[in-house]
C-alpha cells in the first residue's frame, strides 16, 4: 500500500520536510518513490511549501493514501489535488 507521508530533514532546530511516496510498510526517513514536494515551517517566506500539484494527483489516482499531517497540508497548499482526494474517498 502507499502512502503519501512527510519525510524529516534538516538539523535539529530547523527542521524542513519532503513530501514523498512510499510503501506503508518503510520506516519514516527510509526509501522513497518520488518526491512531490518540501515544507520548511520555519521560513520567513510566505510561501513556505512547494508542492507539485501534478504528480500529487497522479499518485492520488494510483490509490496512494495521505496520512493525516500530510492531507492538512494538501489541504492548503494544493487545492486540486484535495479536491481529487475526496471524489475518490466518497466514491
Amino acid at each position: 500500500m502507499l502512502k503519501i507521508r512527510l519525510r524529516q530533514q534538516g538539523a535539529r532546530n530547523s527542521k524542513a520536510y519532503r513530501l514523498v511516496v512510499t510503501d506503508a510498510k518503510k520506516p519514516r526517513d527510509g526509501a522513497y518513490i518520488e518526491c512531490v514536494g518540501s515544507y520548511a515551517p520555519q521560513s520567513k517566506e510566505e510561501k513556505n511549501a512547494d508542492f507539485n500539484e501534478e504528480r500529487l494527483c497522479y499518485w492520488i489516482g494510483q490509490g496512494a493514501e495521505l496520512t493525516e499531517s500530510a492531507e492538512s497540508l494538501v489541504k492548503r497548499y494544493a487545492p486540486a489535488a484535495y479536491k481529487l482526494r475526496r471524489e475518490q474517498k466518497a466514491k
